[in-house]
């Protein structure tokens, strides 16, 4: 008997997923996708998030498999003008562990299938619901045809259009910002290494990290969504900008998207909870998303298992639904501020503004306390 439906096989389910098998709940996956994401989109693991994967066993391999970033550089036409070490943020971990996402999801899966080789049911997609007080019973469709799965609890970790979501008729209040991004993954050709570098220009930010086997990403904020993105406009965009040259013709990765953010209404409806982009979808600049996922998981864990053993619940399902609603919204203004940052901003106000940087971080204290927000600490 399944003591808990999770709908959703990203890493978010994923982890939660193992999370749960470790502590003796019959689990089952439902993923709608019959592989895995081959797109290399969400790339940054904090410090707590890393404490959470360590839970399960795989933070040592995603270490080993990443690159760590242990400071990141400010930099404005051509100079540095301000370092952030990531060292006072954790004893443990003391840096933003770049791994491209399909990797992730391969150890998450991996580990999943090493606690239940059945846990992770692929090509399933959820139709219908129904929560009788007792139990949540999903309609599914398989490859196979059509079933109903029940068990004590439900989770949706399916994503920013979450299905569960819907069919349970909690609003998400979609907000739209004026922000729009073209990234890419090259060779590397900066000279900054295991270092991340935020170009603070007066026609908006470039943003660069380093990825494993000689790679980096570049994110180039634009004023409006690329008609057509491509490889060429993109180099074009950060050599203007940095004086990075880069490989157009040896582009792996290319990626556009608007900014939008949304907090759902509520995590929790009965015998159901929301978690990850179900719940809060985040910008992704500041790479706070799937981090905030995995911590939803962990809040969520002392609620599940007093559902399934028959303990009182309802308070720990409040106690989560609070909590993690108040993080995703502190999460929500991290992310405005990090965008706020990055606009286009004349040479005259810009100078000025980057000064004011460059002040505060030689600061110790402010220093370490920007890097504590920004590393989710």
């Amino acid at each position: 008997m399944t003591d808990v439906l999770i709908v959703g096989g990203g890493p978010v389910g994923l982890f939660l997923g193992s999370l749960l098998l470790q502590h003796g709940v019959a689990v089952r996956v439902l993923e709608r996708r019959t592989g895995r994401n081959a797109h290399t989109r969400a790339i940054g693991i904090h410090p707590p998030a890393l404490a959470a994967l360590e839970r399960i066993g795989v933070a040592r391999e995603l270490i080993g498999r990443g690159v760590p970033i242990r400071q990141g550089f400010a930099v404005s036409h051509g100079r540095k003008i301000a370092r952030m070490p990531f060292a006072p943020v954790s004893d443990r971990y003391p840096f933003v562990l770049a791994v491209p996402q399909p990797v992730t999801e391969e150890v998450l899966e991996r580990r999943l299938r090493e606690l239940d080789a059945g846990a992770l049911l692929r090509n399933a997609q959820v139709t219908g619901m129904h929560d009788d007080g007792a139990r949540v019973t999903l309609s599914v469709t398989t490859g196979d045809g059509s079933a109903s799965l029940s068990a004590a609890f439900a989770v949706g970790a399916d994503g920013a259009y979450s299905t569960l979501r819907t069919l349970l008729g909690v609003a998400a209040p979609e907000k739209l910002y004026p922000d729009h991004y073209l990234m890419g993954d090259f060779p590397e050709s900066s000279p900054f290494g295991s270092d991340a570098a935020l170009f603070l220009e007066s026609a908006g930010i470039v943003e660069s990290f380093p990825l494993p086997g000689g790679v980096r990403r570049w994110v180039v904020r634009l004023g409006k969504p690329p008609a057509c993105p491509d490889a060429e406009q993109l180099a074009s965009l950060v050599a203007r900008r940095t004086r990075v040259a880069l490989d157009a013709g040896a582009n792996t990765m290319l990626s556009s998207f608007s900014v939008r953010s949304r907090l759902a209404a509520r995590m929790v409806s009965g015998r159901t909870a929301l978690t990850g982009d179900a719940a809060h979808e985040i910008s992704p600049i500041g790479g706070q998303g799937m981090n905030l996922g995995w911590l939803d998981a962990v809040a969520l864990l002392p609620a599940v298992l007093a559902v399934v053993s028959g303990e009182p619940s309802a308070a720990a399902l409040r106690h989560f639904d609070s909590t993690r609603r108040r993080a995703a919204a502190s999460a929500r203004r991290q992310a405005e501020v990090n965008m706020a940052l990055g606009r286009p901003l004349p040479d005259g106000l810009l100078r000025p503004r980057n000064a004011a940087i460059a002040g505060v971080a030689a600061i110790p204290a402010f220093n370490a306390l920007v890097a504590r927000r920004f590393t989710m600490q």
